[in-house]
């Protein structure tokens, strides 16, 4: 039996490449966007906001009734937001709270009663490498994506019983249009912010347009789905990425402050 997958946020990036990848590999897979336009995909695209709580439970109600099941849900589907906090407009703090978190856990809780009606199923969360550490002028982001890992931390001990596994994959920068779709605060021209926030938008965008293929978080994803027993915590990502994890784990805090700020170069 081929296995029912739900890949959240899957008309581009990691969620598109994911996608083609374990249709690929003979997985039963339905992906889901905001305005769906089926062109030539190996899988079938759902409408699904994370804002929209009725269209979540839509797009799980039609996977079961066509599949009779799902078996595995990954949680890719998210949004970027920059900016400095005091500058941030809080409105828009909370949009990205009410995609990255609320809304993925949303899409948890619709599932959940499937996954125990089968006493099976695996929930992988896509986190970020920022959600590990404060990144300067990224502070919400970071904050919504921690609070993902912390989360899933509570949610996996809770469903246990039920036969299902729950873990995060965290990646680092790859090349993809997340950039296109992150709320950046504006660079005011009065602002005490300016020129750090300006140079540290372009880092960021460097970042992202040398960052890794996106096939490699696919292929983390299926080499997860193939473990009975995943971790806790994976991540994914360059040098600089997964080695930034280990030295805020063992640096003093203040040394690793001044470090990351050296490096933002403020």
């Amino acid at each position: 039996m081929n296995k029912v997958v739900l890949i959240t946020g899957a008309s581009s990036g990691i969620g598109k490449v994911t996608s083609e990848f374990l249709s690929q590999k003979g997985y039963k897979v339905y992906g889901t966007c905001r305005s769906p336009k089926q062109k030539g995909q190996s899988f079938t695209l759902l409408q699904l906001d994370l804002n929209n709580l009725k269209t979540i439970e839509t797009a799980v109600k039609t996977i079961i009734e066509k599949e009779g099941r799902i078996d595995i849900l990954v949680n890719n589907a998210g949004i970027g937001i920059t900016g400095p906090i005091e500058e941030t407009p809080t409105n828009e703090m909370r949009k990205a709270f009410d995609t990255n978190f609320f809304g993925t856990i949303d899409v948890i809780k619709s599932v959940l009663p499937q996954m125990r009606k089968q006493n099976s199923g695996l929930i992988i969360n896509v986190t970020s490498i920022a959600g590990y550490m404060g990144l300067p002028f990224r502070g919400i982001y970071s904050a919504a994506k921690s609070a993902l890992e912390i989360t899933t931390e509570a949610l996996r001990m809770e469903v246990k019983n039920f036969g299902i596994e729950i873990t995060n994959v965290a990646p680092g920068d790859f090349a993809t249009n997340i950039a296109a779709g992150r709320y950046h605060t504006p660079i005011y021209e009065n602002s005490v912010y300016k020129e750090n926030y300006k140079k540290n938008l372009e880092v960021m965008d460097i970042h992202v347009e040398k960052g890794s293929d996106p096939v490699e978080m696919a292929k983390k994803v299926y080499k997860i789905i193939q473990n009975p027993k995943p971790k806790i915590h994976y991540k994914v990502g360059g040098f600089l990425d997964t080695v930034s994890i280990i030295l805020k784990r063992i640096l003093p805090d203040k040394v690793y402050e001044k470090m990351m700020m050296n490096y933002y170069k403020l």
